[in-house]
Formats: C-alpha cells, sequence, structure tokens
C-alpha cells in the first residue's frame, strides 16, 4: 500500500478486491486512478472493454469476458474452468473455456441460484442474492447483506456495477 501511496497519494482502498484489481491494473496498464465503490466497478469494466469484444457476440447469443486463463482454461487452483469459473466439484463444466456452451452453462446455473434466493426478498435482491451465490454457495447467502461471505466482501455489488456499465456501453 505504500508504494500505491508515493505514486498515488489520493488513493483509498475500501475492499480486498478493489485493491487486488487496482493492483492488476497498475501492473499490467498503469491506466487509471482508483475509485472506489461503483466508480470502480465501472473503472475496472471499463479496462475489461477490450477483453469483453472477444466475447460480445457468444455473451448476445447467450445471455464479464474473464481475465487471461490459462490455456487449459482452468483457475489457479484447478477448481473452476473458463471465463465464467464453473466450478468442477459442483457442475461438470461444459465446452471451451469461452464458448457458447460454456457460458451457456454458467447462465444456467446462476438462474438456478436466482430461483433459489428467499421469495420474500424484493426480486432486484434476489438476483444479487443469486450473484452472491455463485461465488461462495447458495448456503451462505442467508440475509440481504448477501455480499458477507463472498470473495472481498463485495462481489456481487461488483458484479452488478460492471454489469451496469457494459450495458450503458452497448453489451
Amino acid at each position: 500500500l505504500q508504494l500505491y501511496s508515493i505514486f498515488w497519494p489520493h488513493l483509498t482502498f475500501k475492499t480486498a478486491a478493489a485493491l487486488w484489481s487496482f493492483s492488476a491494473i497498475t501492473i499490467n496498464v498503469c491506466c487509471c486512478p482508483f475509485l472506489t465503490g461503483v466508480p470502480a466497478s465501472h473503472a475496472l469494466a471499463e479496462e475489461d472493454a477490450d477483453r469483453m469484444k472477444n466475447f460480445k457476440n457468444s455473451i448476445f447469443n447467450v445471455t464479464r469476458a474473464g481475465n487471461v486463463l490459462p490455456s487449459s482454461g482452468w483457475n489457479e487452483g484447478g477448481v473452476a474452468f473458463g471465463i465464467m469459473q464453473v466450478v468442477a466439484r459442483c457442475n461438470s463444466p461444459k465446452g471451451g473455456k469461452d464458448s457458447e456452451e460454456h457460458i451457456t452453462q454458467a447462465a444456467g446455473i446462476l438462474i438456478d441460484f436466482i430461483n433459489s434466493m428467499n421469495k420474500s426478498w424484493p426480486p432486484a435482491l434476489q438476483y444479487k442474492g443469486g450473484i452472491a451465490a455463485y461465488n461462495c454457495g447458495p448456503g451462505a447467502v442467508t440475509s440481504q447483506d448477501m455480499d458477507q461471505n463472498t470473495e472481498g466482501g463485495d462481489y456481487a455489488n461488483d458484479v452488478v456495477a460492471r454489469a451496469q456499465w457494459y450495458k450503458h456501453h452497448g453489451y
């Protein structure tokens, strides 16, 4: 953090995910000042926009373009596969790492998680809860504070904010 404060004295890191994301951006491109909350998610979505173009047709036909994955398509721990990071212990991954079959499978898993949320919650919270469950499992989403058990404590909020940015930019 001290190195960041030397080069970017105006930066404030609110979450571990934000620090990690900012680290990846600064190491790779040194392009944008760090923000927090929704503006930070929008800046990160903009940073990913060039990679997203590679998947825009598949997304339109089915539904985040993934960060660069190893050629095998598996994450570092070998637990999750493809740009949608389908967890193999829960689902047998289908298709190639960036194929429509893979995206369709992941979208189906997400829909199942959304449908498993508490029906007394407003629809927007059921959607957000499903997104959180995609990250941490449905058993970990037990209240409307659904991000409490997600990676970085802001996974669902970040996904929603990035989705808003992409929608605004033609996705």
